[in-house]
């Protein structure tokens, strides 16, 4: 066997395992996306998160938060008694009664406000897709996103050859859409560990010194649902693009939506604040070791 020869049976090899990877990871993997971004209130429905919440202020989580509010009752009356003798000023009797009675209810009433909150969040994103749909006649989704991809670069026959312009394109949009995985997957369970402490959150609003931490968890729990609408947005962008096979510029483009989709959370971060989900691997920190 000559050296050409050899030569291409390898890249031969290369392409195939490369195009029997990129059409597992589309067939397997992509369609999940959808699943973790656009979250409605069913993703709460599951056995054990329930028994986690409970449906009770007698029950689970919400019996260590109403303990809780009995403490800072105590804690007030020890500092209104106190402040007799040190002349320090504290807030009137009235004015926190009054904290207690409506952040207690919503304290207790915390995951009933959380599942409307995601409802709501669900809704305008889907009215964002349903717009779209209505505009171009298709589903705005990451399924038909992957479609379009793929019509765009073809995965799946003898013809892929990861070497080439089209290759490497379909080389970074995978690596994107991968990386998109794992990050709606952490924000698939960030959101509910921000719904899972919301009795604490709505808790620390009775006291001044601590209510900084319902701030930063109301930021941080609607910059994660925000994502989902922004996302939907720029979904709606790249169906509205004009896409040819034969037009190299219009697979650039789609790279970078896919990039936009992967830093979408970074930009809602820089908005309004919030956690980031960004998933990287800084191998900076292997260097250094």
């Amino acid at each position: 066997m000559s050296q050409s020869n050899i030569t291409q049976t390898i890249i031969d090899t290369i392409n195939t395992i490369f195009n029997n990877l990129f059409s597992s990871i589309d067939n397997n993997l992509y369609s999940i996306l959808d699943k973790l971004l656009f979250i409605n209130t069913d993703f709460l429905n599951d056995s054990f998160f329930e028994n986690l919440l409970g449906h009770s202020v007698s029950k689970n989580l919400l019996i260590i938060a109403n303990a809780l509010l009995v403490g800072f009752t105590i804690y007030y009356c020890f500092k209104l008694l106190f402040s007799h003798f040190s002349y320090t000023e504290v807030e009137k009797p009235y004015q926190f009664i009054f904290k207690l009675i409506i952040f207690g209810i919503c304290m207790n009433c915390s995951y009933f406000i959380c599942e409307k909150i995601i409802e709501t969040n669900y809704l305008i994103s889907e009215s964002i897709c349903y717009i779209g749909k209505n505009i171009f006649n298709t589903d705005i989704s990451f399924s038909n996103l992957i479609q379009k991809l793929d019509s765009l670069i073809i995965i799946g026959n003898n013809s892929f050859d990861i070497f080439s312009v089209d290759g490497i394109i379909k080389s970074f949009i995978s690596i994107g859409l991968f990386n998109l995985i794992f990050s709606y997957s952490l924000r698939y369970i960030l959101i509910k560990v921000f719904v899972l402490i919301s009795p604490f959150a709505f808790l620390t609003l009775i006291n001044h010194s601590t209510s900084w931490f319902f701030k930063t968890w109301i930021r941080a729990f609607f910059s994660l649902l925000l994502l989902q609408s922004f996302a939907a947005i720029i979904l709606l962008i790249i169906f509205s693009f004009n896409f040819d096979i034969t037009n190299l510029f219009s697979k650039f483009l789609l790279i970078g939506g896919i990039y936009a989709l992967t830093k979408a959370n970074s930009y809602i971060k820089e908005l309004i604040g919030g956690v980031t989900t960004d998933v990287q691997v800084n191998f900076s920190n292997f260097k250094n070791k």
